[in-house]
């Protein structure tokens, strides 16, 4: 399976930004998928997952602030997120697996495919 992650871009702190996650080369309503952020320096850190049930799972750090969806008829993820901040600023990836167990949701090693990512950049 292909990923391919968009839209990234410039905003400002309280501002909204909706990423999306095209899939190919698989169906989408197989894979769990997630999303991942890497800031500069630090590790590859879990953003938001929703496996193929449809059940979802955040990371604390964007718990209430942001929300992960999946359009299986267009082969898409989104994460779509509110009121950011400085500290949200990272390369944004996506990630699909279909076999991936509960616990290891949040481990960035334990996903099988990844797209490139997209850059969001939160100004103060």
């Amino acid at each position: 399976v292909q990923l391919q992650a968009s839209g990234g871009g410039l905003v400002q702190a309280g501002d909204s930004l909706r990423l999306s996650c095209t899939i190919s080369g698989g169906t989408s309503r197989r894979y769990n998928m997630a999303w991942f952020r890497q800031a500069p320096g630090k590790e590859r850190e879990f953003v938001a997952a929703i496996r193929y049930n449809g059940n979802v799972h955040y990371a604390d750090s964007v718990k209430g602030r942001s929300t992960i969806s999946r359009d299986n008829a267009k082969n898409t993820v989104s994460l779509q997120m509110n009121s950011l901040k400085p500290e949200d600023t990272a390369i944004y990836y996506c990630a699909a697996d279909s076999q991936i167990i509960l616990s290891s949701i949040p481990n960035s090693r334990s996903w099988g495919s990844w797209g490139k990512g997209t850059l969001v950049t939160v100004s103060s």
